[in-house]
């Protein structure tokens, strides 16, 4: 299997630490360069299924810079199936980074008006083709939780009493609470502006048992929006790598790690605390930032 979960390693981040609050992160992102970190993860039980079910596609939905479009793609192309992205908007020349990756994969792309994107369950229900499997945006949906919950197996995480991750669909973080022990507390950032029904999405992949890691979603640090990322953003990415040297993504993982600086400075956390970030992966993203922005690759 292409994917090497021997690669994933926890990094202890000492800017992020203090006397009695001790900071590390999961290193999701060395998984693989395509299907990077959680992308991994949230595809494989579809993958299975779409296998045994003698599919011949794989089909799903994101935007001109998903992560999940181009991971698809490979991961299609890598279990011997052929892929379609629906992509949000019109099409632009040139294309973003992404979709030429996602191309280059062998995925055909389909352009969809935002509007006809907001009902997805009509796209696949015109199309006749019942050798396509298909997978909701972001990988949603509870076999995507169930493969995210597997995140957490890959190392003991048992003696940490946050889980901290980047929130877009809310399929990684559904996946972390059914994982997590009841006693720890995981904690979404947002990457989405007002998108304030994140909550009861992540709730729609969890089962009804009694006793439950909690979850809260924080909305303060999309910085505008998915994928926007002003001069502020991108500082902090530079320093980020300078003293930490760890590379983020414009999408997702820099708002993560900003967030919990500005967290860790009010504070947000007691004191005792156990932190794990989840490095979700996707740097691919920043090849849309003109070249020699970020000190990494």
């Amino acid at each position: 299997m292409y994917a090497k979960l021997q690669n994933i390693k926890v990094q202890p981040l000492p800017h992020f630490s203090s006397g009695d609050i001790h900071t590390d992160i999961l290193r999701l992102d060395l998984l693989h360069p395509v299907v990077s970190g959680n992308k991994w993860f949230k595809l494989k039980y579809y993958l299975s299924e779409a296998l045994a079910g003698n599919y011949h596609t794989l089909a799903s939905f994101g935007g001109a810079y998903s992560n999940h479009i181009v991971a698809t793609a490979f991961a299609a192309r890598e279990a011997g199936l052929t892929s379609i992205g629906y992509i949000r908007g019109e099409k632009t020349t040139p294309l973003s980074p992404t979709l030429r990756n996602a191309m280059e994969y062998g995925m055909k792309l389909e352009y969809v008006s935002r509007e006809a994107f907001r009902h997805t369950e009509s796209i696949m229900a015109a199309t006749a083709d019942s050798g396509i499997y298909w997978v909701r945006e972001g990988g949603f949906g509870t076999l995507g939780a169930k493969g995210a919950a597997d995140i957490l197996s890959v190392t003991d995480t048992s003696s940490y009493s946050h889980i901290i991750c980047a929130v877009g669909t809310g399929t990684m973080l559904a996946g972390l609470v059914q994982a997590a022990l009841p006693h720890q507390q995981l904690v979404g950032i947002s990457v989405l502006k007002n998108h304030f029904g994140l909550e009861q999405e992540v709730g729609s992949l969890l089962p009804q048992k009694e006793e439950q890691a909690s979850f809260t979603i924080e909305q303060d640090f999309h910085f505008g929006g998915y994928a926007k990322h002003p001069q502020e953003l991108i500082r902090f990415m530079q320093d980020l790598w300078a003293q930490e040297q760890l590379p983020t993504d414009i999408v997702y993982t820099s708002k993560l790690l900003y967030a919990v600086k500005q967290l860790l400075a009010l504070p947000y956390f007691p004191a005792g605390s156990r932190l794990l970030l989840i490095h979700s992966g996707g740097l691919q993203g920043n090849a849309s930032l003109p070249a020699g922005t970020l000190p990494f690759s």
